[in-house]
């Protein structure tokens, strides 16, 4: 199938951190000017590939064929979403220039110098019979930065107005751009947003996450266990550029934590839960879920303490943006108020999407997107390959 090259319409996809689907959206990327969100779709895994994927986040048997086989079923469900978005759209697939599709991130080690997104995006063009442009983290990491995170550079072309405002995406993991007048886009990982949150939620409730914050609600925080999280890891301390993922917060990250807060105040005589609950023993479930969502909230002000001073707007992305007990802690953690992009014009859940129809434009218009002061490489540089149709 032919694909117009004067088109300026593009298609973005997305499966983040949390894992839980795949987010589409149609959108005009002209050379210049912000890019418009024209129709948007989105579809959950079927449960057996998100437990394919989840589980291909950590060493295990046979782990290329079943992340190959992984790759095929997921670029089936890309697929799916690109025909939902051009049937909500009424735009036929001709007209397209270029999808970007980011793939599932399964590892990311900057430091040994890979990221890996499982991703078949051959697979995806034959599917669609529209270009694809793939692969964006790699060729930053290969150059010597993080290859993460990517969308501060769309943040700038999508939200920079010349007023200070921090964009704030709260995905599986939290991150950052900073927007100052006159001086660089920075942007950086902060630290867990919904992955350790979905994760308790799921072992305690049977629910894959915690649906306006209402577990959390139920529970009281912790400051001596939110003390010891924060403490207890040393990346939430290292100066930007910096991004992590799966990799470093994960079941085994979170349940060590515990084990090791709770033999602390075992020794020390001063349980919490004995305290509170008048039993021994570990603290109540709902009690751990208050103390993840404020560990989200903190780490993100942390992070940017001393960098946003004269920053009063504060604009949250992604599937936390959802929460109201979240959004509620964050404004308490930052002492200013945070609101979502909605009442920017994009709903929360279409940015990420739309940032990878940004990147897949860059590309095909041979175009840099990413920034050497966010990821920490050489220099500027095209990202992504591309996959004609």
């Amino acid at each position: 199938m032919s694909t117009d090259s004067s088109s300026d319409l593009y298609i973005g996809l997305m499966s983040g951190t949390s894992l839980d689907g795949v987010d589409g959206v149609l959108a005009r990327c002209p050379v210049d000017g912000p890019p418009v969100v024209l129709a948007h779709a989105d579809l959950p895994f079927p449960p057996g590939l998100r437990d394919t994927l989840l589980a291909l986040n950590a060493p295990g048997p046979d782990e290329l064929d079943r992340a190959a086989r992984a790759s095929v079923a997921l670029a089936q469900v890309y697929a799916n979403v690109v025909n939902a978005v051009l049937k909500e759209s009424g735009v036929g697939a001709s007209a397209v220039r270029a999808v970007g599709a980011h793939g599932q991130t399964v590892r990311h080690r900057p430091e040994l110098g890979y990221t890996l997104q499982l991703n078949a995006p051959a697979q995806l063009a034959e599917a669609i019979g529209i270009p694809v442009v793939a692969d964006f983290r790699s060729r930053d990491v290969a150059a010597g930065g993080q290859g993460a995170p990517l969308v501060p550079a769309f943040h700038a072309a999508c939200f920079g107005t010349g007023t200070p405002r921090v964009i704030l995406n709260l995905g599986g993991i939290a991150n950052v751009t900073l927007l100052q007048p006159d001086q660089p886009v920075t942007g950086f990982d902060t630290g867990p947003a919904n992955l350790l949150l979905d994760l308790w939620c799921a072992r305690h409730t049977g629910q894959p996450y915690d649906a306006q914050g209402a577990f959390a609600a139920s529970g009281s925080v912790s400051d001596s266990l939110l003390a010891h999280l924060v403490a207890s890891e040393p990346w939430l301390a290292l100066p930007p550029p910096k991004s992590t993922g799966r990799d470093l917060f994960h079941a085994d990250w979170l349940d060590q934590r515990l084990a090791a807060w709770q033999v602390s105040h075992e020794a020390q005589g001063t349980d919490e839960a004995q305290e509170v609950e008048g039993v021994a023993g570990p603290l109540p479930p709902a009690d751990v879920q208050a103390t993840l969502q404020r560990l989200t909230a903190q780490t993100v002000a942390d992070a940017l303490q001393g960098r946003v001073a004269d920053t009063t707007e504060v604009w949250v992305c992604g599937g936390g943006a959802r929460n109201d007990g979240l959004m509620a802690d964050l404004a308490r953690c930052l002492r200013r108020p945070v609101q979502s992009t909605e009442a920017l014009g994009i709903p929360p859940q279409q940015v990420e999407a739309l940032a990878f129809a940004w990147l897949a434009a860059r590309h095909v218009q041979g175009r840099t997107a990413n920034l050497p002061a966010v990821t920490g490489a050489r220099g500027e540089r095209i990202l992504g390959a591309y996959y004609p149709a």
